[in-house]
């Protein structure tokens, strides 16, 4: 099955290329690979929800929008690389997740993006991940991610 056909079992869309807050491009292509701007959790050109993890958000809350962090991150991709069948295989996986000072979920929050990709992807879904806590992410957003593909 490919990409496109499990976004359409899962009855998933991807969303148009999130617009850029400053000086960069949402992802670029080198050889077989695209790397992605840091995705935030935007649905229709508005952030979904702000705040930090484990004060305003919990873990669950985020996670969910760590999801759609990825969905805006394969979207780039997509565009990247001349459309989601052309994504070979998710290679790794970058979370921030703004987190209060006590909070230590973050591996937990990014399992969102991860087990999206998963999904749509099965085996080459697998990526190298890291789950960073920071103070704060552009907007308030409570979580980030970024992502590396191989393309063809």
């Amino acid at each position: 099955m490919t990409p496109r056909q499990r976004l359409d079992e899962l009855g998933i869309e991807l969303p148009e290329v999130a617009v850029p807050l400053a000086s960069y491009v949402p992802a670029v292509r080198t050889g077989d690979h695209v790397y992605t701007s840091g995705q935030l959790p935007m649905v229709d050109g508005k952030l979904a929800a702000t705040g930090k993890v484990g004060e305003r958000l919990t873990a669950e809350e985020a996670a969910g929008l760590a999801g759609i962090c990825a969905l805006n991150a394969l979207a780039a991709v997509a565009a990247a690389a001349g459309g989601v069948d052309n994504i070979v295989r998710i290679v790794k996986v970058v979370g921030f997740v703004a987190s209060a000072p006590d909070f230590t979920g973050q591996p937990q929050v990014i399992n969102g993006a991860s087990d999206l990709l998963g999904k749509v992807f099965a085996e080459t879904g697998g990526h190298a991940r890291s789950a960073v806590g920071v103070a704060v992410l552009p907007l308030d957003a409570p979580v980030e991610v970024e992502l590396i593909a191989e393309v063809r």
